[in-house]
């Protein structure tokens, strides 16, 4: 076997990719690129029913959008790489000739057995208070001494040798089990296609895979894949891949394993609501792992840098949305402006529609204010439209407001009144404003709260705004005035 780290990510295509499948895929892209090996994709669709159609160019597109790229299998030119092809479906003939190997070792045998048949081995089990296994109900061998011969029409099933394992998995540790969690189980289905439970083991065997990470789900069948690997020969040192199991991620709630059906989002929704991708893997890398350090926030350069199976921990991660909202806006304040103003505009135009009318010098104007409060980019038209187009005058504003609701309304408009004199006069330089308006501050003797608040309302119409001196600076002097003036005849 290669001394070379090969890892894979081997999903099914059976829906999109939510942030379950993506950590797994990263943490194998991680060690392969930290040790300059190589990562592979290959897809697992051996059970044609729950297949969705368009899933599979689905995962490479979303692996993509992250910058996971692979260096062998699906979507690769020329086959995708030695060891094609990296579609199960498509390898049926390997899988036939490794159930051959274990039928001529006596170790594979044809399942004689209706559903029916099976369900009342079940039912037996289940009035004695004992633990259901098939090979209890294991078919004699005929005068021969043979076991049911496998023509294809019937599952094959492996004839195991019970037996206690202990073996250690790169995260979780030293794990055992005792013979009872071995038994017989299904390699080939009576379709003709594998089960995954032989298909991920001949197809690692034969694409040469050093390192296995998967899902904690998988943990309670490791004992019966020790078995397999037995008997197919592949051995420690000889071919059997080191085994990393990734702890679950679970729902915000922190109570139970993240799914679909919990709401967790495509990763490409995340993408086109402008979530960037560094932000993502970032993220989805910091659930489970850390470096030990306080570090929060790391380029791919630096994951690639710092990663370690051995510090990814073995309890579940919950997952946080308003911290990848975080992350996200503390990645696009790390951003030069000419770069977030091109992620603005493409793939996708994150402007509101009225921003067509205006210069690109003045865009940029506005993305400099906003910046700093920006958390993911398809939040720009709410933050923004009241620089190009003037909203009507919203009531709500100032009744709903905390303090300006303290105050009566003939107050509100002296007190309007006066700022907007005292506005007239400056030049609408930030410094001029700041000036201007802390000075009316002194002059009125009122809160920030309630004065800056006030100004804001009437000159955005806007719940929120980039601070007040630099706002109005953007805005200008003339349109300033005549929303103050429309927010006035109002009052």
């Amino acid at each position: 076997m290669s001394h070379t780290v090969r890892t894979r990510f081997a999903p099914s295509p059976t829906g999109f990719l939510h942030v379950g499948g993506i950590r797994t895929a990263l943490f194998a892209w991680l060690v392969a690129r930290q040790a300059g090996g190589t990562f592979i994709l290959r897809l697992e669709d051996t059970d044609k029913a729950r297949e969705v159609e368009g899933s599979g160019q689905h995962i490479q597109d979303s692996l993509r959008a992250l910058g996971l790229e692979w260096d062998e299998g699906v979507g690769k030119p020329d086959g995708g790489g030695p060891h094609g092809p990296y579609i199960q479906s498509q390898r049926l003939a390997s899988y036939k000739l490794w159930a051959e190997k274990l039928i001529a070792a006596g170790r594979a045998y044809a399942d004689p057995y209706t559903p029916a048949e099976v369900q009342a081995f079940r039912e037996q089990a289940q009035a004695a208070r004992q633990p259901f296994l098939y090979r209890n109900h294991r078919p004699g061998p005929d005068a021969n001494g043979n076991l049911p011969a496998w023509d294809g029409s019937t599952a094959l099933r492996f004839k195991s040798d019970p037996k206690d394992y202990q073996w250690h998995d790169e995260v979780m540790g030293d794990l055992h089990a005792g013979d009872e969690a071995i038994d017989d189980f299904i390699l080939m289905k009576s379709d003709g296609y594998p089960t995954y439970n032989f298909a991920h083991i001949v197809d690692d065997a034969e694409m040469e895979v050093t390192h296995v990470i998967r899902g904690q789900e998988f943990v309670s069948s490791t004992p019966n894949y020790l078995n397999l690997y037995e008997a197919l020969g592949i051995l420690p040192g000889q071919g059997r891949p080191l085994l990393a199991t990734m702890p679950h991620i679970l729902g915000p709630d922190g109570k139970k394993k993240l799914s679909k059906r919990d709401g967790a989002k495509d990763v490409l929704d995340y993408i086109r609501d402008g979530f960037l991708p560094e932000t993502l893997v970032n993220f989805i890398a910091s659930m489970g792992w850390n470096d030990g350090s306080e570090q929060e926030i790391f380029s791919i350069d630096e994951l690639v840098q710092k990663f370690s199976l051995a510090k990814v921990q073995k309890s579940g991660a919950r997952f946080d949305e308003q911290r990848l909202l975080w992350m996200n806006g503390a990645h696009i304040r790390s951003l030069d402006l000419d770069t977030l103003y091109t992620l603005c505009q493409a793939p996708y135009d994150y402007w509101p529609p009225e921003a067509t009318d205006y210069p690109e010098e003045y865009r940029r104007q506005i993305l400099g204010l906003v910046q700093e409060r920006l958390k993911f980019f398809k939040e720009l038209p709410e933050l923004t439209r009241f620089f190009f187009v003037d909203l009507p005058v919203d009531p709500e504003l100032i009744s709903g407001h905390k303090q300006l609701k303290k105050v009566e309304p003939a107050e509100l408009k002296e007190l309007l009144a006066r700022s907007r004199t005292a506005l007239e006069t400056s030049d609408f330089s930030v410094d001029d404003l700041t000036h201007k308006l802390n000075d009316l501050l002194e002059q009125t003797g009122q809160k920030p709260a309630v004065l800056f608040s006030l100004i804001r309302i009437a000159s955005t119409q806007a719940p929120s705004s980039p601070g007040l001196a630099d706002t109005l600076a953007v805005l200008g002097k003339e349109r300033s005035l005549q929303r103050i003036d429309r927010q006035l005849e109002s009052l």
